[in-house]
């Protein structure tokens, strides 16, 4: 697949990788960065011995996962991790959610993101999670779902359950169109919005999406921990050069939730398979690091926890998964890198803006002043800050995966 030609740093990356037998492990601690309550961020009050310890063997820095000021979502944020611009490069919450699922999208269809959710009788949205649904209702739901609802307007209509309260919805028809708005209002005590199109070609789909909020709301009158559904993301089929073709890498990730396995299963990574645990994670890279070539490890818990507020359980959390670095080092990977793909400060309880801290252990790696991997250590780091679509470059380039460039 051609790039495009605003992709000159992606394009320059690509002619100048080649294969080696160096293998790469990325961690990505997911909303890991924070800010201070009683002076303290999350990542400075926890005890982190072994993430200190490796960055004070490590270059260590602030990353920014799109631009200065800009809040990224999971998608883009992950996106700048594998090297790709985020402005040049969009998939929509809905494609990395169904691939995430195991599903894949023809061009007849489209897919979006869905969380079950409490809404009342006048359609306002008193609980975006539904309480942090159980999978197993989730899965009970979405059964009752497709038994009630085949299609609305001639357009087919699936559900198809994931983690907790979030599930994928596919619709399949003719003349079906991703530009649409969300139903979801991002927030709590709000009506859930209408979807409109962005051009008259979306305005069917648009027409079909608002009728099926309203199905949904009837066939589910009764129920008592999820009333109603909302919807964001939607999506048409992406198109994206794989890491395969770029960087001739041969990629795995070991994710528990289904979204960042559906970036990933875009990109090209094989996904394995593993127990929803912090430990089962570890004993897969353990067991397969020799099969691979690059590994995308992801911990999510970080994430929920600053979403909640809890700022207590994101530090409890931050020294579950310090805990077992110790045995990623074990593996000797020849380039080890830990950051996060966007912060999610506790006390904002959703995405920020502000930089990631980063870390990248080789034999390579300049040494510097960071003493632990802390938002402010790292800010001491000799990376200095920048742009999160550059890290993939100084993971090939410590891994000799690089070729020079010019004479």
């Amino acid at each position: 697949m051609s790039l495009p030609s605003k992709s000159a740093y992606l394009n320059l990356l690509s002619s100048l990788a080649r294969k080696s037998s160096s293998r790469i492990v990325l961690l990505v601690l997911d909303g890991v960065g924070g800010l201070a309550k009683d002076g303290k961020t999350e990542l400075e009050a926890a005890r982190t011995p072994n993430l200190d310890s490796l960055a004070r063997g490590a270059s260590c820095g602030l990353s920014v996962p799109v631009l200065p000021g800009i809040t990224p979502g999971s998608g883009p944020a992950h996106l700048a991790l594998f090297g790709y611009d985020p402005l040049v490069f969009e998939i929509s919450r809905g494609a990395l959610e169904v691939y995430g699922v195991g599903k894949t999208l023809s061009d007849q269809q489209i897919g979006a993101r869905g969380n079950f959710c409490k809404i009342d009788g006048d359609g306002v949205v008193r609980d975006r999670r539904a309480g942090r649904l159980r999978t197993e209702e989730n899965a009970r739901l979405c059964a009752h779902l497709n038994e009630r609802i085949g299609e609305v307007d001639g357009v087919g209509v699936e559900f198809v359950p994931g983690k907790e309260h979030r599930f994928v919805l596919i619709l399949t028809g003719k003349g079906l169109s991703s530009k649409l708005s969300d139903t979801d209002p991002h927030e709590e005590m709000k009506h859930y919005a209408e979807c409109t199109a962005s051009d008259p070609e979306g305005e069917m789909t648009a027409r079909v999406v608002n009728s099926l909020m309203e199905t949904v709301l009837d066939v589910l009158t009764g129920e008592k921990e999820a009333t109603g559904i909302i919807l964001r993301g939607f999506s048409g089929r992406p198109e994206i050069p794989t890491l395969g073709d770029l960087y001739h890498l041969r990629p795995a990730v070991i994710a528990t939730y289904p979204m960042y396995k559906g970036i990933a299963n875009i990109v090209g990574m094989d996904i394995i398979g593993c127990e929803s645990t912090w430990g089962s994670q570890v004993t897969a890279l353990e067991e397969l690091f020799g099969r691979y070539d690059f590994f995308y490890v992801h911990y999510k818990l970080t994430d929920m926890a600053g979403e909640d507020g809890d700022f207590e359980k994101k530090v409890g959390l931050i020294e579950e998964a310090d805990g077992a670095v110790d045995r990623i080092l074990e593996l000797k990977p020849d380039v080890f890198v830990v950051t996060g793909d966007h912060s999610t400060p506790a006390s904002m309880r959703k995405h920020s803006w502000h930089p990631n801290p980063f870390m990248i252990k080789s034999i390579g790696a300049r040494i510097d002043s960071a003493d632990r991997f802390t938002e402010g250590e790292c800010a001491r780091g000799c990376l200095g800050v920048f742009e999160a679509k550059y890290g993939m470059g100084l993971m090939l380039a410590h891994a000799g995966k690089l070729d020079k460039f010019g004479a």
